[in-house]
């Protein structure tokens, strides 16, 4: 044993030294960081939904996994309420958007298929993948063309049946995916199209419906995951009943996982409610998001400002200790904005990621551009 934690301290060491150890934090200062993009999860109507269901005896733990005792009616009634929300046939509700796309794509996919996924896909598509049977390919970030030669390149390898993996915005470049190119690229080669809402579900798309929302057809497939703009926690795959069933029956994360709160499957449904009732906390996000991009754009003159149109603005400073040093001069102002480093984003490219949300003024980001042009130059 002693050997073995020596050996871990010299891991750490090693980390610290190359500027990439990470540590947990205490929110503190201005938020500019955090996924609660429209403020739901402060949002009294959240809180009145909870309140209430407590005083109704909703019980606080579901008491096990969903095949056995832990399938309660508020799970099943968010099911069918999100079916609704985003046009699907079914819906399933996980723990979490990692739990869902790992139960999904080390399940779904066969050993005789093949999984194709964006370079800069979330780690836990890729996990997944890397659990399941099919092979997997890497095509080059929202490059169509490239997810369409892929697919050739697996079909000569044997592949039968086709998953491309994307997110609709990508939450560490900040830019939208070509959905419409991609869902061509689908159709043609007959494949399945799986679209990652996380950063989209309540804020772009038709009523907030995502991205992919004006796509519907049996060959997609999305995920909605519920902590970010939804301002709870959990994910919800939207799919044909098919493969949830098959999900029900197979998903190892989904079937040996106690069951989400059945207090959180009402905050969830509570938030869908909200995202129709309230447009305008939604219009007024991508009105600061845009008035801070002008913004930033116009501040910084070495450092570069990813993204386009959404409401998260990576800029890129360089090295991992370059980005963390950063990070702490803007956190000792006051704003609470954090760094990105490898191997999160690819080396060279570590970067401050400020995210927008509905509760900031518009004097707040001017404060914050402020303070980033400072430490820019700092940064010499």
């Amino acid at each position: 044993m002693t050997a073995l934690l020596e050996s871990i301290s010299q891991r750490l060491d090693e980390l610290s030294g190359r500027g990439r150890a990470r540590s947990l934090k205490l929110p503190a200062g201005v938020d500019f960081c955090s996924n609660d993009y429209l403020g739901l999860s402060r949002h009294p109507a959240m809180a009145q939904a909870l309140r209430s269901a407590l005083d109704r005896r909703v019980p606080v733990g579901s008491g096990g996994s969903r095949l056995l005792r832990g399938n309660q009616a508020q799970h099943e009634a968010l099911e069918g309420a999100a079916a609704e929300f985003f046009g699907s046939e079914s819906a399933l509700y996980f723990n979490s958007g990692f739990d869902a796309n790992f139960a999904l794509f080390s399940t779904l996919p066969s050993r005789r298929d093949a999984v194709i996924y964006d370079a800069s896909v979330h780690a836990s598509v890729r996990e997944g993948a890397r659990a399941g049977l099919a092979r997997t390919f890497a095509a080059r970030h929202n490059d169509a063309a490239a997810f369409d030669k892929a697919i050739v390149k697996a079909r000569r390898a044997g592949a039968r049946g086709v998953f491309l993996a994307v997110e609709s915005v990508y939450s560490m470049d900040g830019d939208r995916a070509p959905l419409a190119d991609l869902l061509e690229v689908a159709r043609r080669r007959d494949a399945a199209l799986f679209v990652d809402e996380a950063h989209a579900t309540g804020v772009f798309g038709a009523g907030g419906r995502g991205l992919a929302a004006g796509l519907r057809e049996p060959r997609l497939i999305t995920l909605h995951p519920c902590g970010k703009a939804l301002g709870a926690s959990g994910a919800l795959l939207a799919a044909p009943a098919a493969v949830t069933r098959y999900l029900v029956q197979a998903a190892r994360p989904f079937l040996y996982s106690t069951a989400a709160s059945p207090l959180m499957a009402i905050v969830v449904r509570h938030a869908l409610k909200l995202i129709d009732k309230e447009p305008a906390r939604r219009k007024r996000l991508l009105f600061l998001s845009c008035q801070a991009r002008r913004m930033v754009t116009e501040a910084l003159s070495r450092w570069t400002l990813l993204g386009d149109r959404t409401q998260i603005l990576p800029i890129v400073v360089g090295g991992d200790v370059e980005a963390s040093a950063a990070a702490a001069f803007v956190q000792s102002r006051g704003f609470d904005v954090r760094a990105i480093r490898t191997p999160t984003v690819p080396g060279g490219s570590a970067r401050l990621r400020v995210n927008v949300n509905v509760d900031r003024t518009e004097t707040e980001i001017a404060a914050l551009v402020e303070i980033l042009a400072q430490a820019e130059k700092r940064a010499g």
